[in-house]
């Protein structure tokens, strides 16, 4: 068996060129996908090329960064063509450093191209692209000669395409220049190591160069090298290419002045290259030479573990066992207790026994510095106070973990497997990731590709297709994993029938399916980190994010594969969460929660699960999991970690996840093929969960080792084929050694094929279950605190906070407005309920909110505007921050409304500034005597108050949302049965379809499409929260009347998904005022007693008065609370309408009406 440890390096052949067939070709400056959006060629499809057309080796130049490194020496491996790498550099035309402008017509760079003849090339490579990006980045990574000079050894360079300094300098006429350049390269790198570079893409300013590089080449002794500046694989690929080029540009096909290709820069064959230079055939025959001499080899799956520093006298096994053993003694006490009580379902010599076999295993695999690491920088965090998670992932299925407290989940006490984590028959790198609360992370970069829909979108762009009838055709795609053009073509009729008709739609398909999955941008994995032994640029190079982040420029996997230690940061807001709200309960309860301790059977944390009051719970608060909860009641922690593995597309579509809530209730009879299968199955009622079962079953039944098990989970999940076959086999010849029949082998193999691929790891459904468990017990126990500092989490997502608060009132918990003199800068609980955080207004800001609560702990509450203003300091808290909080209502009680604060701010912040200045000039004191009393503040000149409708207005622009009430309000209950979804039911729409909504329009923002044609976007709320809704030209022009931030509107759409985000494209409006046109059905709500007959008469005589089709229902409420709906004759049938709607609430009541 083959392990990664001893999988072949990655090589690009050997120094003495065998093989190199003297009549080929080797394209040695070639563009993937990594030169971002400029080459159009994947790398596979460049190597499987290379091959086709029998080329014995390949070259990947692409411009300032080496990202596609690995995956290209990967895929040559497959084919085996010595890959060459090389970078096309950007050379500053003077410092680096330097970033001055270089005048109009000129750019800041030129272009070198360099390759790596041996491993020293592939350092210095590493180290002229890291440069680049860390210190020359100037519009592109650049280096300069100084660099360059350092850095040279064990490289060969060319004088590269048009771009390059020697070719500029011939265009320019400085032919004497140009050679001077060419002499000093060829003495920076040695005679031998210089080549000038020959193209013919038929442009005249190349035939121009090359007219004067070939004599100058044989006059210098530097010789020539043939390439093509291959940017697309085919001559097909050229439109595709330009389209790219338009996506990179801004620019569309329409515009002449834009940067394009000519359709020779395709990927050429042999006889195509020799044809193109066959006057020139010793240009041609040097790019085998310059292949002969490239042999670089990259090291794969090496252990490239930091050294771990121990204490004198012992080695690193010694010292892992000791800390390792010690940390058993530590949790040996827990276990010791719980044995006395009967809560202990291992015997302490099985966890002793255990232990020893998993510590015996990390070093014989030599993993036991990897685990100190590890240890080390968890003990960090938990000794500052650092909340870290209770594992994640598999590695809480390590006992080793467990004691070393980098896990907090007993893996005997749940049946998890160490083998499931690090199997000794498959040797790989452990991947321990982890859950912190930290904001500053490492990071190693990803590379975000055109996924089907965004490339049909950037493709039309460049195109000049209307973004409409682009939007239209990306949303036929369907939005499933992995979907591509092809398949969507394949799945969808009308996108094939307009692909077949359509001569504009098949051309935007074909170039979109020829982009589809080339590499955008690279953007970054944003919690990983890279340990490195030494320097990290000797093993990787690297790049600078926008953020001024540094990343690695190789991708996540790729770094695990040549041998760095990748750890997963991971940062979790739960347990952000969780920390603050047991800091809170201490500081404000004087309680002590050990919330790492609690116990998993408590009856009020299962019954807010059974109820479904799971807002704000780890992974349990969305709609489908509440519906789950509602159905299963879970009551023992067993089937919170179910829930937690069951919750998944894959066994919500098998019906997997309904059959175990059958069972679990007894209305399924719960059957094993064999007796054996209960020990394993019992806890899951017979339904195979977990991949950790199959594992056991396979153990246990047909005597695979763990490892083995492991391997045969892992080969089910792939669906190998052949693999299987023999593992098939295996089980069943085990099987028969330990008295299972053959035939009911067979039947328990196809069940563990058939579930591994919905099969979850238990050790993460576990961990991440308990997390679960301490937010509903504190839910359940603290809500106030606990919805405080939810609320305090969230607090930069409007959304989330607008939920929680309606959450809070489902709860009876109020949440008071923020004050400048009760609220703290986050939220808070008091005695009434929950107090709105200052740092949670828009434009104050948590310096600004920490400023105002140091202000007022200093001289106590702010009396008045004055007070307020001279006590702070004014740059900290500005006027934009005054507004602010005026809007908000926290500044209520320091003046009569809040239209007279807005109005007397700037007088108030004068009369401030001018004291400050007297009191620093002296003024203040000449006639002032000790205890005189502050000067008077100038009465406020009242001002009438604003509006109901701007008051809502402005708390929300301040907060996100209405706090004294919601112009929808009135509304929501009437015309309930009118909408089909609410914007909280919407986001749990899993297919597009038809949607209608009501709201209030919000962020309206009318845009211009490409066309000139207008069309808007906003933001339609409810009381749940807000979704974004598009209003394209068509649907715009006829209704544009209606469409106006804060109106009143049923909307009426198609919904459109794209990953977690929920969208309406809106077809048609209907104001508010008039929706109840549009009812079927009108509700009348009527006591049973306090109602005059004369009332009553008037309700008939109202309806009468407006015949019409809508069926009347009266809703009689008893004073008992008993409610009975009577359906009204047919002479009572009405016209509904807002006049109507109005009569009968001010004879009945506000809410006494409601429509469907």
């Amino acid at each position: 068996m083959t392990s990664a440890a001893s999988r072949p390096p990655l090589s690009s052949g050997s120094e003495d060129g065998k093989g190199m067939a003297r009549t080929s070709f080797v394209h040695l400056h070639n563009h993937s996908q990594f030169s971002l959006l400029d080459g159009a060629s994947k790398l596979e499809e460049l190597v499987e090329q290379a091959a086709r057309f029998e080329m014995p080796a390949l070259a990947m130049t692409d411009h300032g960064n080496l990202f596609g490194a690995i995956p290209f020496f990967e895929a040559a491996a497959e084919t085996g063509i010595k890959p060459i790498l090389g970078c096309e550099t950007y050379m500053a035309p003077g410092n680096r450093t330097d970033r001055t402008p270089p005048g109009p017509g000129r750019k800041p760079y030129h272009h070198l191209l360099l390759l790596a003849r041996d491993e020293e090339g592939y350092r210095n490579l590493m180290r002229l692209s890291t440069a680049g990006f860390l210190e020359g980045y100037y519009y592109r990574p650049r280096i300069d000669r100084e660099i360059l000079a350092r850095h040279k050894d064990g490289l060969i360079a060319t004088s590269t395409c048009l771009g390059g300094e020697i070719p500029q300098l011939i265009l320019a006429g400085r032919r004497a220049d140009a050679e001077r350049v060419a002499c000093e390269y060829r003495d920076l790198f040695g005679a031998e190591n210089f080549y000038l570079e020959i193209q013919d893409q038929g442009i005249a300013e190349e035939r121009a160069v090359n007219e004067v590089l070939v004599p100058m080449g044989r006059r210098l002794n530097i010789p020539l090298l043939a390439t093509n500046d291959c940017h697309f694989l085919s001559r097909d690929d050229h439109f595709a290419h330009d389209i790219l080029i338009c996506i990179q540009t801004g620019k569309t096909v329409k515009d002449a002045e834009r940067m394009r290709f000519t359709q020779e820069h395709y990927f050429k064959s042999p006889e195509e290259m020799w044809g193109v230079f066959k006057d020139l055939p010793e240009a041609a025959e040097n790019t085998l030479r310059v292949a002969e001499r490239c042999h670089l080899v990259l090291e794969r799956g090496g252990n490239l573990l930091p050294h771990f520093k121990v204490p004198e006298g012992r080695s690193v096994e010694e010292y892992f066992r000791e800390v390792t053993e010690r940390g058993f003694e530590e949790r040996l006490r827990v276990w010791t207790a719980l044995e006395t009580k009967g809560g202990l379902n291992a015997s302490i010599e099985m966890y002793r026994s255990r232990l020893a076999s998993e510590i015996d295993m990390v070093i014989r695999m030599g993993f036991a510095g990897y685990f100190l690491i590890v240890w080390d920088f968890i003990k960090y965090a938990r000794d500052r106070g650092i909340p870290v998670g209770p594992g994640r992932g598999s590695a809480a299925g390590s006992l080793v973990a467990y004691c070393l407290r980098i896990t907090d989940i007993d893996p005997l006490r749940y049946g998890l497997l160490f083998e499931r984590f690090l199997n000794p028959e498959r040797v790989t790198m452990p991947d321990i990731d982890i859950d912190f609360c930290i904001r500053g992370r490492g990071e190693v970069i990803t590379f975000a590709t055109m996924g089907a829909k965004a490339v049909i979108r950037d493709a039309g762009r460049g195109l000049d297709v209307p973004y409409g009838d682009c939007d239209r055709i990306a949303k036929m795609i369907p939005s499933e994993p992995d979907m591509t053009i092809d398949k969507a073509i394949g799945q969808v009729p009308a996108l094939r029938q307009m692909h077949e008709k359509d001569d504009r739609v098949r051309q935007l398909l074909d170039v979109s399916r020829r982009l589809e999955g080339l590499t955008r941008r690279a953007s970054v994995h944003a919690a990983g980190v890279v340990i490195s032994p030494r320097p990290i640029v000797e093993y990787s190079p690297l790049a600078r994010t926008r953020d001024d982040e540094i990343v690695t420029q190789y991708a996540m996997d790729e770094i695990g594969s040549i041998g760095l230690l990748k750890m997963d940061f991971l940062g979790l807001k739960t347990l952000t969460l969780v920390h603050d709200c047991v800091a809170r309960l201490r500081q404000d309860e004087g309680a002590e929660v050990d919330i790492a301790g609690l116990p998993l059977d408590d009856p009020e944390t299962y019954a807010c699960f059974q109820a479904a009051r799971s807002a704000g719970v780890f992974q349990f608060e969305s709609s489908g999991m509440q519906d789950i909860l509602r159905k299963l009641k879970p009551d023992r922690f067993d089937d919170l970690i179910a829930l937690n593995a069951l919750f998944r597309p894959g066994p919500i579509g098998s019906g997997m996840i309904d059959d175990y809530i059958e069972r679990r209730h007894g209305r399924k009879t719960i059957e094993y093929i064999v007796p054996q299968l209960e020990e394993i199955l019992g806890v899951t009622y017979g339904v195979i969960v977990y991949q950790e079962q199959v594992m056991q079953i396979a153990s246990r039944l047909a005597g695979f080792t763990l490892g083995e098990a492991d391997i045969l989970r892992r080969a089910m999940g792939k669906k190998k084929k052949d693999v299987m076959a023999a593992q098939r086999d295996k089980f069943i010849k085990g099987c028969r050694t330990r008295g299972v029949g053959e035939r009911e082998a067979r039947r328990i193999f196809e069940l563990m094929e058939y579930f591994a691929g919905y099969g979850f790891n238990k050790a993460h459904s576990t961990a991440y279950a308990l997390i679960a468990y301490q937010t509903a017990w504190l839910k359940a126990h603290y809500p106030r605190h606990f919805m405080s500092s939810l609320l305090t989490a969230e607090k930069d997502n409007t959304d989330n906070v607008v939920k929680y608060i309606a959450e809070c009132r489902d709860m009876g918990i109020a949440v008071l407005p923020p004050h400048v003199n009760r609220s703290g800068v986050d939220f808070t609980v008091e005695a009434e309920g929950i107090r709105f955080g200052l740092g949670a207004v828009k434009n104050v800001g948590e310096g600004a909110a920490r400023a105002l609560v140091e202000a007022r702990q200093r001289v106590g509450p702010f009396g008045s505007l004055a007070a307020l203003c001279r006590e702070i300091d004014l740059r900290t808290v500005n006027k934009r921050t005054l507004e602010s909080l005026v809007k908000a209502g926290a500044l209520e009680g320091l003046g009569p409304n809040r239209a007279t604060l807005c109005a007397a701010l700037d007088a108030a912040i004068e009369s401030s500034q001018k004291a400050t200045r007297d009191r620093e000039s002296g003024q203040a004191g000449l006639f002032a005597t000790a205890g005189a009393a502050a000067p008077a503040a100038a009465t406020l000149r009242p001002a009438p108050e604003w509006s109901e409708k701007e008051l809502l207005a402005r708390e929300k622009e301040t907060l996100g949302f209405y706090m004294a009430g919601h112009p929808f309000r009135e509304y929501a209950a009437r015309l309930a049965g009118l909408v089909t979804h609410t914007t909280g039911s919407l986001k749990e729409v899993s297919r597009p379809g038809r949607a209608t909504l009501a709201g209030i329009v919000s962020a309206l923002k009318r845009r211009k499409t490409r066309r000139g044609d207008a069309m808007a976007v906003f933001n339609l709320e409810d009381l749940e929260g807000s979704v974004e809704v598009v209003v394209f030209p068509e649907a715009y022009a006829r209704q544009r009347g209606l469409i106006e931030d804060e109106a009143a509107l049923l909307v009426t759409g198609n919904v459109e998904i794209a990953e977690e985000q929920r969208r309406l494209i809106a077809e048609t409006f209907l104001p508010l005022e008039q929706a109840e046109e549009r009812a079927k059905e009108i509700i009348i709500a009527i006591p049973a007693s306090g109602l005059q007959e004369s009332e009553v008469g008037r309700v008939r005589d109202l309806l009468r008065e407006r015949p019409g089709p809508c069926q009347v229902y009266l809703e009689v409420t008893q004073p008992s609370g008993f409610r009975a709906t009577l359906k009204a004759g047919a002479a009572l049938k009405v016209s509904p309408s807002r006049d109507l709607t109005v009569a009968l609430e001010d004879l009945l009541g506000k809410g006494a009406v409601r429509f469907r």
